[in-house]
């Protein structure tokens, strides 16, 4: 699955962010740039967080920007990934609600979006992973840790 990330251009690396709402506008950009969303999307995501709170933080270290199924501005079903050096806060004085690796989701096809979920929590559910993205430095680290991922 990472290496299909890799393949396809749905990966990034970055430094840090002032805030989570670049974060967030930044894991969905190789999203927006392929057409799988539009700027709509990511607006509608940040909104949710906003009003809900950070829900996109699956556990600690790993956030899943996404809106609900069929939401505005979603073309195609795609999932990208980011890597952060710097920690990126969703709310302050809650460690549990940090993350440095981020899963963009958009949902047009509900199978489709169930099998992306099903490979994205059996991935996050092997020992060590969590440890592994977050120590992800480049493409490379990715399709290795890829390949790593097959043999287990």
């Amino acid at each position: 699955m990472l290496k299909e990330l890799v393949e396809k251009k749905r990966v990034s690396f970055h430094e840090k962010f002032d805030n989570w709402e670049d974060a967030v506008q930044a894991s969905c950009e190789p999203l927006i740039e392929d057409g799988s969303i539009t700027q709509e999307y990511v607006d509608a995501v940040i909104g949710c967080v906003k009003k809900y709170g950070p829900y996109i933080v699956f556990t600690p270290h790993i956030a899943m920007p996404h809106s609900q199924e069929k939401a505005v501005g979603v073309n195609n079903t795609a999932i990208s990934f980011m890597k952060v050096k710097q920690t990126v806060e969703f709310e302050p004085g809650n460690p549990d609600k940090n993350a440095e690796v981020f899963f963009a989701l958009a949902s047009s096809d509900h199978d489709e979006h169930l099998k992306n979920m099903e490979q994205l929590a059996l991935m996050l559910l092997k020992p060590g992973i969590v440890d592994e993205l977050t120590a992800v430095e480049n493409e490379e680290d990715l399709v290795r840790l890829d390949e790593l991922l097959e043999d287990i």
